[in-house]
């Protein structure tokens, strides 16, 4: 390697293929990476200030519209949190109900992930776009099978981007059987389509990168979690929502708009999403989905981010498969909503968004009104994560062509699928070798 690939630097201005905008900065000197800055520019959007002083009744429609991606996982976790300050427990054919859209949103972001954002990297393309032309069949599957996901989030949320028939205590409206029963045909097919994904990820050319992460997700004990559980770790954290500003804590980076949230007593990182759940969680899949997973070629923990790709096709066969049997053993429910009753009090909830655990705290006066709460979404969890696997994965391909080293880098940062809008509370790349 020449003193002049030793020392330069690399700039592009975006990254495609990420939600919001931001800029990394890799600095090398002498052949090795000395630096790495995940620089989010993308201005903070003051959610938490805009909620402060409006009613709990208006938290789920607020908060849907942190991102339009995956807006239920905010919802989710603002009635949640609210619910628990309040004293109540939605159960039975509601919480069924909430776990369906969960569902809807999980295939919907998942697919848009899998294959619009991320198979262009493994197949050499930089945009879908580009990618239809040549596989055509692969961009239909894909649109096809968001389609689903899309139809359970209008069905119970009203609308596919930012639903309106969530509220605390329920929804607004519930479906009829009828009307779910009406859409299990298409999800019998995506079920299917689910299976040709995982199966057509596995065949992809994965670069030999591990990491010995640690992994946070919730944890439920008879099923695989969306919306309740306690949060664990796979180095043995196991906590309820109520501890975790006790153990995790956001800190101020001078080269961000967004916080990085860390481990509170390391100020180490830690990864959430996909794997994170998969890892923690494996046995909770349906045997066929375990054995779809075996076939694939992985085991019941997978180290390698690059195959994140492959572990979200099994959750969108899972989510497929769980909508079926939720609408399979659907009794409409007598009310739909539960009454509240406001109180003083400080609620706490965690869900898993499609990208990994996303936490809320909501403290309230006796008439129901926020006086302060706290959002901490997956892709802050993660921007240090990232940085860590930059930190180790770069180094492998310094003496790749510029081009070359800039499409690994890109293609690491797209493994974690950030969302950069949610994170201000990505990608501009520059490197300096000097």
């Amino acid at each position: 390697m020449s003193k002049a690939d030793k020392n330069k630097i690399i700039k592009v201005d975006y990254l495609a293929r990420v939600e919001g905008e931001g800029a990394m900065f890799l600095k090398i000197r002498d052949g090795e990476l000395e630096d790495v800055k995940l620089k989010i520019f993308e201005p903070p959007r003051f959610f938490e200030g805009l909620l402060r002083g409006r009613k709990y009744s208006e938290a789920p429609d607020i908060t849907a519209r942190i991102c339009g991606i995956c807006p239920v996982a905010y919802q989710m976790s603002a009635v949640h949190a609210i619910e628990n300050a309040f004293g109540i427990t939605v159960d039975g054919p509601l919480r069924d109900l909430r776990r369906l859209l969960y569902c809807g949103e999980w295939i919907s972001s998942h697919v848009l992930h899998i294959y619009m954002l991320h198979a262009p990297d493994f197949l050499g393309y930089p945009s879908s776009v580009h990618m239809a032309k040549d596989f055509p069949e692969l961009v239909e599957r894909g649109l096809q099978l968001k389609k689903a996901g899309g139809e359970l989030m209008r069905l119970l949320g009203g609308r596919e981007v930012h639903p309106i028939n969530v509220r605390v205590g329920g929804f607004y409206k519930v479906p009829t059987k009828q009307e779910l029963r009406a859409i299990v045909p298409a999800l019998g097919q995506a079920r299917e389509t689910a299976r040709e994904t995982v199966r057509w990820a596995a065949t992809l050319d994965f670069p030999e990168f591990e990491q010995d992460y640690t992994f946070v997700a919730m944890q439920h004990s008879d099923e695989y979690p969306m919306n309740e559980g306690r949060i664990v770790s796979s180095k043995g954290l196991n906590i309820s929502a109520a501890d975790f500003e006790d153990h995790f804590e956001e800190i101020h980076v001078a080269y961000t708009n967004a916080l990085h949230c860390v481990m509170k007593d390391s100020q180490a990182s830690y990864h959430v999403g996909p794997m994170a759940r998969y890892a923690l969680n494996f046995a909770q899949f349906p045997e066929n989905t375990q054995d779809e997973a075996k076939r694939a070629g992985l085991d019941s923990v997978c180290n390698n981010p690059f195959k994140s790709i492959l572990v979200r096709s099994l959750e969108v066969l899972y989510a497929c498969e769980e909508a079926l049997r939720i609408i399979s053993n659907y009794q409409t429910p007598e009310f739909p909503f539960v009454e509240i009753e406001p109180r003083l009090a400080t609620g706490y909830a965690v869900t898993e968004a499609p990208r990994g655990i996303l936490y809320h705290r909501y403290e309230l006066d006796d008439q129901g009104n926020i006086l302060h709460c706290n959002i901490i979404p997956p892709t802050s969890q993660n921007q240090k994560m990232i940085e860590d696997d930059l930190r180790k994965f770069v180094p492998l391909y310094l003496d790749q062509p510029d081009e070359k080293l800039q499409w690994y880098a890109e293609q690491s940062i797209r493994n974690y699928d950030p969302c950069i809008s949610c994170a201000t509370h990505f990608l501009k790349l520059d490197i300096d070798r000097g």
